[in-house]
């Protein structure tokens, strides 16, 4: 699994209804967030959910009393939005339309997007979703900033 992670303010993610964009998940008013967008690639299981779920909870990027960064989203009463993207797994070494062959098929990517967002709802009390296979309109007001790159292929 692959996954772009933005400690942020505020962000929220809307899709097209009925009267227009209607907001489908958003991190928590005032309280610390991170957008996750994250990719399913092939070969991906349990364990790189596992691991994904596990790194991202305990990041420690939340500033403590000092000003250092040295808390984790739990710690700090925070929340999550997590969008499934998989365009990380676009493949953009030869010529300028990317391939997308190293993405999980979209049935299998959405179990595994799901198993995460399950995993985190354990530490994590609030973490609110996008909509699998849709259009989707992210909005987020990144903090610091503060953006990280992980691979469960590379951390594991």
């Amino acid at each position: 699994m692959r996954a772009v992670v933005q400690r942020v303010s505020e962000a929220r993610v809307d899709v097209e209804g009925d009267g227009g964009l209607e907001t489908v998940g958003a991190t928590l008013d005032g309280a610390p967030a991170l957008l996750v967008l994250l990719g399913a690639g092939a070969g991906d299981d349990e364990r790189d959910v596992a691991w994904m779920a596990s790194k991202i909870v305990g990041l420690r990027i939340f500033e403590d009393a000092e000003g250092k960064m040295n808390l984790g989203l739990g710690e700090v009463g925070g929340s999550m939005l997590v969008v499934s993207q998989f365009t990380l797994y676009g493949d953009c070494r030869k010529g300028r339309r990317p391939s997308f062959v190293g993405a999980l098929e979209p049935g299998a990517a959405e179990r595994l997007v799901d198993a995460f967002v399950a995993r985190c709802r354990e530490s994590v009390p609030h973490v609110a979703t996008g909509r699998f296979r849709t259009h989707m309109h992210v909005r987020s007001v990144n903090d610091g900033p503060v953006t990280l790159l992980l691979d469960s292929r590379q951390g594991a």
